[in-house]
Parts: C-alpha cells; structure tokens; sequence
C-alpha cells in the first residue's frame, strides 16, 4: 500500500481523543529525539575533525623527532671525521628530505606558533648547513684548527638549530595537549548535556501523557460509556470521579439531567397507564 493511500485511509478514519493525545506526544518524543540525533552528528563531525588535528599533530612530533635525529647524526658524523686526522670523507646529508619534511611541518599544524618557529628551524638548519660545508676546505687546510673550527663555528650553529627544533617539538606537543583537552571537554559538552535534555523532555512528555489520560481522558471515556449505557439500555447515570474542574461540573450536570429525564419519563408512563 502507498503512502498517499495510507495517509487517506487516516484522514478517513475518525480518531479518538486518546489517540490523538498519543500521537501529539509521540510528535514532542520524536522533536527531542531528532535534536538528540542532531546533537550526536554535530559531535561526530567535531570529535572527527579534532581526532585528524591529534593524528596531525602526532605525525609532526614524529617528523620532528626524526629531523632532530638526522641533525643529531650527521654533527657526530663529522666530529667523527675531525677526530679521525687521516680520513677525508665528508658525511652526506639527505638535505631534500630535511627541507620538505620541515615545510610539511608548517602546514600541517594550523596553530600559529608553529610556523614562526618552522621557519627558524630552517633558518637555523641554513646557516649550520652553510657552515658544515666546509669541513672539506678544513681539513684540507693545513692553517685551520679543525677541532677549534668543529667547536667555535659549527658547534654553537648545531646547538641552535638543536634548540629550535626542541622548540618547535615542544609547541607541537602544546597543540596536542590542546587538542586532546578540547575533544574530551566537547564530549561533556555536546553530548551530556543533549542526553539530560533529552530524558528530561521525553520523563516529562511521559508525566503529561500520564495526567492527561488519569485527568481528562478516562473521564471522558467514563463519561461516555455512562451515556451509552443511559441510552441504549436505559441505565441510571451513575458516573462519579473526584475532582473540581469544569470536567467534573460537565459530568455533574450531565448526571443532573439525565436523572431529571428518566424522572420525566417515569412520569409520561405513569400518566400514560389506564
């Protein structure tokens, strides 16, 4: 069967007040219950994206690590060829790898002290490539003090890009921090809070419900079937419940003159006897 079929089969129907009072509440129940699955989505989408901003932050600190491992490795490379005065093998450096993976850095973390900080990690790792160049012209120099080279000009430009790179670990590792601590807190606050005004809602629809069928519905079912009675089998109206509202004036006076008509019409038969 079609919808449109359906939905003209319940406007032919006529329907009863209890079902009517159901279907408004369940309409209220399934409002809050949308917003709750709305919640839920908006969350979704927030915890998705914080959770790519913590797995790229993770990455970073790992491609610095490694970045601060490389620099680390090829200072002792070449403080290893200046304490061995026979060998003249300068160290190779992957200097692409180093730059690209440092650019990467830079845009990867979309927090602004990150990139200053990139950007002096490159400065820095410029200038202490610059001078490692020149290990060559060194120690083939029979003028240089390798060692007071190694110590006075590449030492204190490894020390700052060894800095640098600490710092720029340390920002990212700030970023992370930051991340986690506002995908935690936006779990209590989108979704808690959602749930309370949720059950909150759907306890009170259900409270409604309950008064409204206890209060209005049942009497007036009560009322009804007192009045069918009445009616069809000529039954005394004998329908009582407590209350003072104009519900119960309604059932009072349809008590009173359902009493005063079958008085009348006691009369008529008795009037009507020969």
């Amino acid at each position: 069967m079609s919808f449109k079929k359906f939905f003209k089969r319940l406007r032919e129907r006529r329907l009863s007040l209890k079902t009517k009072l159901i279907l408004s509440m369940l309409s209220i129940a399934a409002i809050l219950l949308v917003s709750l699955l709305i919640s839920v989505m908006e969350y979704s989408g927030m915890s998705n994206y914080v959770s790519d901003l913590i797995a790229d932050d993770i990455s970073s600190i790992n491609v610095a690590n490694r970045l601060a491992d490389m620099s680390n490795t090829y200072n002792l490379q070449i403080l290893e060829v200046i304490g061995d005065e026979t060998s003249l093998r300068v160290p190779a450096f992957d200097d692409g790898y180093f730059k690209s993976h440092c650019d990467s850095l830079r845009s990867s973390v979309p927090s602004n002290t990150v990139k200053p900080l990139a950007d002096s990690v490159m400065y820095s790792y410029s200038a202490y490539m610059l001078t490692s160049l020149e290990l060559e012209d060194v120690l083939q120099s029979d003028f240089i003090d390798t060692r007071s080279w190694y110590f006075e000009r590449l030492q204190p430009r490894y020390e700052r890009l060894h800095n640098d790179l600490g710092a720029l670990s340390s920002a990212i590792y700030q970023d992370l921090a930051k991340n986690s601590a506002t995908f935690e807190g936006g779990f209590y606050r989108s979704i808690i809070p959602g749930i309370v005004a949720v059950g909150v809602g759907l306890l009170l629809v259900v409270m409604l419900l309950s008064f409204l069928l206890a209060f209005y519905v049942n009497p007036l079912y009560r009322m009804l079937d007192g009045l069918d009675a009445y009616r069809s089998q000529d039954k005394k109206y004998t329908v009582r419940f407590d209350g003072d509202d104009q519900l119960s004036q309604l059932n009072d006076g349809i008590s009173e003159l359902a009493n005063e008509n079958r008085q009348l019409r006691s009369r008529i038969k008795t009037m009507g006897r020969p």
